[in-house]
């Protein structure tokens, strides 16, 4: 098995294998984010492995017949063997087998959907809570897995549970989706030799997801690629927006209305504003439920500069944005061939790709840092905005410091170099003016451009900015 990238947490995973006590470790992240690859990778060379998976929606009697198939694969060579009446008993038969393991031999125990296979009534979290507490924390050659990607669950009725999982954890993971970088070390596996602009515009549709990267081939150029899985009926990514969200939460309707609203904001939303708009469409728990997206990966809750309480909302999925924008509204008119060509030359697509790229500069944050070399003063990364009666202004990033400084940066995606003329200065100037006049901020002032494609030296270039990124920084 290959496997790119994922360098700490596999580290992470080494040392819990190797470990000379038993362990617990939890593991969650967004759907098709590589969980399970991961998990296999790491264990592939484990002296026993034993894999359940949960199915969604799936019967008791059916999830025991799955135990039941895993555990004679592993211990007697697929003989038919009865089926557990319940997890009790599943357990007990499990616990008997793994007893009879010799101490120098590593058991690694993975169960894979978590929160499918606990499901109500199903008992499944008070067996495992008992022969956990009881028993399987005192072998100290067994190490317990489990996983999923509904990861709110996981935090409430694993790693944050109040009952007898309360504190029994050792360890917990959050797999990602992978970096520009990794991004870019996948697709060169793959046998793509491509630009570094060419794999932001694959992240730009499918962010760092390795399963939607794995449906590329090197036999079509991008747009081709983007065609026909996000265009075209039989398409993963043409209906993959509504299968996210039934897999991850109940009521999976309001998240996704939670998410159209959100989307519509270009620069994100407050939590009063969303409450207005949303009304009872999300119940009394909006704020709960913002907080799901936020840790499965879809949103982020973005600092305001100079307001302590308040946050904006934006969504950072790079999927979810492009469905949203593209896949969701052409839906009526999908035609033939080149539909992607065609949207790339369209103006309004270079103000999306403006507010998707900054959504990845948020993700890419430490690169930025580095770049800056600011990395050992940095306090805190903020949004800033201000509407007046007479103007606004939005700065896409900020980043206060602790040697009484500010970093100002302005995003921008762009096809060729970014020309600062004197309209572009003349309207940085006044934004960082609005900017002091309204934070009353005493501290000194850098102004950064990010620009994918770097900026054109000239006069207003060298009088106010101080440093510029660029995408080659961010990978």
């Amino acid at each position: 098995m290959i496997i790119i990238g994922r360098e700490k947490e596999k580290e992470i995973l080494t040392k819990i294998i190797k470990s000379k006590d038993a362990e617990f470790l939890v593991v969650f992240g967004r759907r098709r984010v590589g969980k399970t690859y991961l998990i296999q990778h790491c264990c592939s060379d484990v002296d026993y492995y034993f894999e359940c998976t949960g199915m969604k929606d799936g019967k008791l009697s059916f999830q025991l017949s799955h135990f039941i198939k895993q555990f004679s694969s592993l211990f007697y060579q697929g003989i038919n063997l009865e089926k557990p009446k319940n997890w009790q008993d599943a357990f007990e038969l499990l616990t008997k087998q793994i007893k009879q393991i010799p101490i120098d031999k590593t058991i690694v125990l993975f169960f894979d959907e978590l929160p499918w296979l606990a499901s109500k009534r199903s008992g499944f979290l008070s067996v495992l809570d008992h022969y956990w507490n009881t028993v399987w924390k005192n072998m100290t050659n067994l190490k317990l897995i489990v996983c999923g990607s509904a990861a709110s669950w996981l935090l409430n009725n694993i790693i944050n549970a109040k009952g007898g999982l309360h504190n029994r954890i050792t360890q917990s993971m959050l797999l990602e989706p992978f970096t520009l970088c990794e991004t870019n070390k996948f697709l060169k596996n793959k046998g793509f030799l491509l630009s570094k602009k060419q794999v932001l515009d694959v992240y730009m549709v499918m962010g760092g997801i390795p399963y939607y990267l794995n449906q590329l081939s090197k036999t079509e150029s991008i747009s081709q690629n983007i065609d026909r899985i996000c265009f075209k009926k039989d398409g993963l990514l043409f209906s993959e927006f509504s299968r996210i969200f039934k897999s991850l939460f109940e009521k999976y309707d309001v998240y996704i209305k939670i998410i159209r609203c959100i989307a519509e904001k270009r620069y994100g939303i407050t939590f009063n504003d969303l409450t207005k708009i949303m009304q009872k469409k999300a119940g009394g728990r909006l704020l709960e439920r913002l907080q799901e997206l936020e840790v499965t990966g879809f949103i982020q809750k973005r600092p305001i500069f100079g307001k302590k309480r308040e946050h904006i909302y934006t969504i950072v999925d790079e999927y979810c944005l492009f469905y949203l924008k593209w896949i969701d509204k052409k839906m009526p008119i999908i035609k033939g061939q080149d539909l992607f060509s065609k949207i790339k030359k369209s103006p309004s697509f270079l103000s999306w790709s403006g507010y998707s790229f900054e959504g990845i500069c948020y993700k890419h944050v430490d690169k930025i840092i580095d770049k800056l070399h600011i990395k050992n003063v940095v306090n805190s990364v903020l949004n800033w905005n201000i509407k007046t009666d007479e103007e606004g202004a939005q700065i896409d990033l900020i980043f206060d410091r602790d040697d009484d400084a500010i970093n100002i940066c302005e995003i921008k995606q762009n096809e060729e170099l970014f020309v600062i003329n004197k309209d572009v200065a003349k309207n940085i100037i006044k934004k960082v003016d609005l900017f002091k006049e309204s934070t009353k901020t005493k501290k000194q002032i850098f102004i950064n451009i990010i620009a994918s494609n770097g900026i054109k030296e000239n006069a207003w270039s060298e009088e106010l900015i101080s440093q510029t990124v660029t995408l080659d920084d961010l990978f």
